[in-house]
């Protein structure tokens, strides 16, 4: 009865292997060359292949080292034979001359990705060509236009039309012109952010309107040119409005997630969703605060003075 036992432990200890070995993700990581020069881009790419009943995700990259990004990654999954595929591409670029080491990244508790050395040097200068002086300007004769009348005629049929719809318009107006209403930006985007939450919209449009939100309420609150400004960029602008390090942290995730949303065609959770709509909701009401108290310091100030 134990030599039974003991063949089906041997046997179970032979499978384990196989039984346990597949559901280990596997990560791939390369760069498009190893050696670039000073500022020119090149791309990094991790691919990650989960099997199924494994668990494993690809990295959330917002910094690396003496690199910076120059555009947002490309990320795009498959499913195959019940292995779920993932691949990344981040566009890369430093102005850092050395041998610089791209670090590992995790990807599940017990994989994570190799390190990559990369060379930034600057261009090539070959001491042996020539030298070429410099040419004196040349000068460029005017050349004098024949047909000037058309331009006379042209100029005055423009200035004839806009005299007619200057009048025109005095004409129609009433001459009385309404206050233009201003909305609190904080009112403003906590109605925006109710909205859309009421919406049940997902995906894509939701967190392109949520980001909107936010970004538009910056803007018109502290001043702060988000509308134009990438995530990479945005992000060292919001550490002196009023939050904290872990606040900052919390809001840096929901800006990367919906930047991965809506570039990288990532499909997040409903409870993505709702964490990053209550983030945002947060900082929003946090700078708001902060903005009030800084705004009645300023009014004692003045008072005193």
């Amino acid at each position: 009865m134990k030599t039974g036992k003991g063949i089906v432990l041997f046997v179970c200890l032979l499978a384990a292997p196989f039984l346990f070995g597949q559901t280990k993700p596997v990560a791939e990581v390369s760069v498009e060359k190893n050696r670039v020069l000073l500022g020119e881009p090149f791309r990094l790419r991790i691919q990650v292949q989960i099997p199924e009943g494994a668990t494993g995700q690809i990295p959330f990259i917002d910094s690396i080292p003496h690199f910076e990004f120059t555009q947002p990654p490309v990320i795009d999954s498959s499913d195959e034979k019940g292995a779920k595929n993932i691949k990344a591409v981040y566009y890369l670029s430093s102005f850092d001359s050395g041998h610089w080491v791209i670090p590992s990244f995790r990807i599940s508790r017990d994989v994570k990705t190799d390190t990559i050395g990369v060379d930034v040097v600057f261009s090539e200068f070959d001491r042996e060509q020539p030298y070429h002086d410099i040419k004196d300007i040349i000068e460029v004769k005017p050349v004098t236009k024949k047909n000037w009348w058309w331009l006379a005629g042209g100029g005055l049929f423009v200035l004839l039309l806009i005299i007619y719809l200057l009048t025109r318009k005095k004409k129609k107006g009433s001459g009385i012109n309404k206050p233009v209403e201003l909305t609190d930006p904080f009112r403003e985007a906590i109605s925006s952010l109710e909205k859309l939450k009421q919406s049940g919209s997902g995906g894509k449009e939701f967190y392109t309107k949520l980001t909107g939100i936010f970004r538009l309420y910056l803007l018109r609150r502290k001043g702060i040119l988000s509308l134009q400004e990438t995530t990479g960029d945005l992000i060292p602008l919001l550490k002196n409005i009023g939050l904290s390090d872990n606040e900052l942290s919390g809001l840096r995730q929901t800006l990367l997630l919906s930047d991965f949303v809506k570039f990288a065609k990532y499909q997040p959770a409903a409870t993505d969703d709702q964490a990053c709509h209550d983030e945002i909701s947060k900082a929003i009401q946090i700078i708001e605060r902060t903005h009030q108290q800084e705004s009645v310091q300023k009014e004692g100030t003045g008072g005193q003075s």
